[in-house]
């Protein structure tokens, strides 16, 4: 018996990457944090549009004159509302988060920051920015037949900044959706998580083990 005893190959150690993996998982606050440098990049983007559209409507609303007071006024409010739906999305996942409403995964990865609601707001944040600076470029070409009034080369040039700034957003989230649908379909061997890492410690533990074996065995 103690010949069988001694063939039998070492229990093998357990895996402590998977161990703690699973401890973690059990943590619903932690699932909100996983893939940081995603979520900071996105919150970043929130930031500055937050800024970007409340400065700039709140620019075209101060300057709002008489003969200019149209455009102003619809380009301004729609900037202003614009920044307060992306500051009021930003606030509600923040009070989910803190609050721990949420449990399930599915809805986590939804509503944290880099999620789909993210790049919901984004993509609608893109396509009004860049609707608001075509429709100021069309006003702004229609009016040269009767000349072109400084307000028509302020429309224009508001116009130009904000196609600009809404195909820069829109190319953004559309790279960001490439990007995560590329990762998505990556093998998964290719993960860290489930890839192997073996120590020479671990090989020489194992050497030794053996020898003792056929030691005692013999």
């Amino acid at each position: 018996m103690a010949g069988v005893d001694a063939l039998r190959p070492p229990r093998a150690p357990p895996d402590q990457d998977r161990m703690q993996t699973e401890a973690l998982e059990e943590h619903t606050e932690l699932w909100w944090s996983r893939q940081p440098v995603t979520s900071i990049a996105c919150y970043c983007l929130a930031v500055v549009l937050i800024l970007v559209c409340g400065i700039g409507g709140i620019y075209l609303l101060s300057t709002t004159t008489s003969r200019s007071g149209e455009w102003r006024l619809a380009v301004g409010a729609t900037l202003c509302i614009l920044s307060l739906l992306i500051l009021l999305k930003q606030l509600l996942s923040s009070a989910i988060q803190d609050m721990q409403c949420v449990t399930r995964r599915r809805h986590i990865d939804m509503l944290k920051s880099g999620g789909l609601s993210d790049v919901i707001v984004f993509l609608v944040s893109a396509i009004i920015i860049l609707v608001c600076g075509v429709v100021l470029l069309v006003l702004s070409f229609s009016g040269e037949t009767q000349g072109f009034p400084p307000f028509l080369v302020t429309m224009h040039a508001v116009g130009v900044t904000l196609v600009v700034i809404g195909v820069i957003l829109l190319a953004a989230v559309v790279t960001f959706e490439l990007v995560v649908l590329c990762r998505s379909c990556a093998p998964d061997r290719f993960h860290p998580r489930n890839m192997n890492i073996f120590s020479v410690s671990g090989q020489l533990t194992q050497r030794q083990n053996t020898t003792s074996s056929l030691a005692n065995l013999i």
